[in-house]
């Protein structure tokens, strides 16, 4: 089938190229003319502006935003919202609030536009691996747009079958799931990042563990000199903590094992702030999410004022003097 893809950078290019491969028809645009061109060179059909991409849009139109989150989403939607008509469909295939997804299908409805929230994990290897898509919105337009979500979705795949589980009429085993009405879609791939953040966290503060079993803090028939490297392509066979994210993690210490080419700034993109959100307005305890958000945080600072609060206390009740040789946290 025909599907406009709205933002051709890494993952929207990769994800029309996926399409295109599966044998559908993809009409790109991006306010970047040399994006469009190159996906035009591989076979897409391309457009420069709104109106031009709407007009090459067969009825029912079908179009896929992969813009940031936040107002570039918010203005194309609104852009075009006013240039389609009454069966089309805009599908947010971006990170955003899924908040903004229940008040942005409410103000389409009375156009007749069909809106759905796509969660979408797969990074800039999705091109070869596919793409985990959690979707949100009216479930017919869901349905009628299942071919695409197939092409999209890693399939079965050689994972194995959950014990005792039935697959049949589902489709999570394919790689791509309806979860329920607006807003649905983009609140499981927060509550997706939100884990993501704290999976990430645990396995930071173990390397950063094992890394550090050389301190002359530690007795010396206590220290170890391991090779973290090895160490994680071990732990991709067999063991319980074996992850993608931890696939990911060999593959940069096999490049960089000291990881010099990192300075540890870590960035958020705000995902895990509404998790958190969400765990505060249900009341929902979320403790190891939370610390895995405010360490990223810390992470952007060398030091904050809370700490050299913390030293000056030391300083007035115990005369402790700032050691020259500490090396402050992270570093």
């Amino acid at each position: 089938m025909q599907i406009g893809m709205v933002g051709l950078g890494k993952m929207g290019a990769n994800m029309a190229r996926r399409l295109m491969r599966g044998g559908h028809e993809v009409v790109g645009f991006d306010l970047n003319p040399a994006a469009v061109a190159a996906l035009e060179a591989e076979g897409a059909k391309g457009a420069n502006d709104p109106a031009a991409f709407i007009a090459l849009l067969e009825k029912p139109r079908v179009a896929w935003l992969m813009v940031p989150a936040g107002e570039p989403t918010e203005s194309m939607v609104n852009t075009l919202a006013g240039l389609m008509e009454p069966g089309d469909t805009l599908i947010d295939g971006g990170n955003s609030f899924y908040k903004d997804d229940v008040r942005r299908s409410e103000m389409l409805a009375p156009q007749g536009i069909h809106y759905l929230d796509v969660g979408t994990s797969g990074g800039v290897w999705g091109l070869e691996r596919g793409y985990c898509m959690m979707i949100g919105g009216d479930q017919q337009t869901a349905a009628r747009l299942e071919p695409v979500f197939e092409t999209l979705a890693p399939g079965k795949g050689n994972i194995p079958e959950t014990p005792g589980r039935s697959d049949e009429g589902k489709t999570a085993q394919r790689g791509f799931l309806y979860c329920g009405p607006s807003g649905a879609g983009h609140f499981v791939k927060m509550i997706h990042n939100g884990i993501e953040y704290g999976i990430m966290q645990a396995y930071g503060e173990g390397f950063d563990i094992m890394r550090n079993a050389t301190s002359p803090d530690l007795a010396p028939n206590l220290r170890y000199d391991l090779d973290t490297a090895e160490i994680a392509e071990l732990w991709r066979r067999g063991s319980v903590v074996s992850s993608w994210l931890l696939d990911l993690s060999a593959i940069a210490l096999n490049a960089d094992p000291k990881l010099e080419q990192y300075t540890g700034f870590v960035h958020d993109s705000g995902e895990g702030r509404w998790t958190i959100n969400a765990a505060l307005e249900e009341a929902v305890p979320a403790e190891v999410l939370t610390a895995a958000l405010y360490t990223r945080f810390r992470s952007r600072q060398t030091h904050t004022f809370a700490e050299k609060m913390l030293s000056a206390m030391r300083q007035q009740f115990g005369g402790h003097i700032e050691q020259p040789s500490e090396k402050p946290i992270g570093g």
